[in-house]
């Protein structure tokens, strides 16, 4: 199994990032290729997903990233193509803390992610998640709110921090889209 890949940014799209090593350019399916920079030097962290039709290469920028999504794809109904966007639309410890309160609300909002499958999450993975990450706890009200008005993830994560999560919703609203908009 590969553990890391590091090599220049040749290319991204939408859900991978080409890293070239060594002459040779791997595709690597990732949950937010935005992360890493273009023509940059970058270490990913990787999963080599095999199957009878498919072998896949799956990269994180973290190694928490990858623990979580191991986890997940040890769920039955829920492989890679399903833990992939989780990622990209979750934070780590925000999912984890989702499944520790059972929150099936959080669960659901993932593409093709129903009740079912949030509640066998819950059942599978409840207790044994530990995030490792000082990521401030988002709120995941304030969070939902931003999503609503159109903010992309990336933008949010990287306001979130500054937000005062001792004010009320509103004013909290109000303060991320003050950062969102300098």
């Amino acid at each position: 199994m590969y553990d890391f890949i590091e090599g220049i940014v040749a290319s991204l799209d939408s859900n991978s990032v080409v890293i070239c090593n060594n002459g040779i350019g791997y595709k690597v399916f990732t949950p937010n290729p935005y992360v890493f920079k273009e023509n940059c030097t970058e270490r990913v962290y990787l999963y080599n997903y095999i199957r009878e039709d498919e072998n896949s290469l799956y990269g994180f920028k973290t190694l928490e990233e990858r623990e979580l999504f191991l986890k997940l794809i040890g769920v039955k109904g829920l492989g890679p193509k399903v833990a992939l966007p989780i990622l990209a639309t979750g934070t780590v410890s925000g999912v984890i803390d989702a499944i520790d309160r059972e929150n099936l609300l959080y669960l659901k909002k993932f593409p093709k992610v129903g009740e079912k499958l949030a509640k066998q999450i819950i059942l599978d993975l409840k207790g044994k998640l530990v995030s490792k990450t000082n990521e401030p706890e988002a709120d995941e009200e304030l969070v939902s709110v931003l999503m609503s008005l159109g903010y992309k993830t990336n933008d949010i994560k990287r306001v979130i921090k500054e937000v005062d999560n001792s004010l009320s919703i509103e004013e909290q609203v109000k303060q991320a889209l003050k950062l969102l908009l300098k």
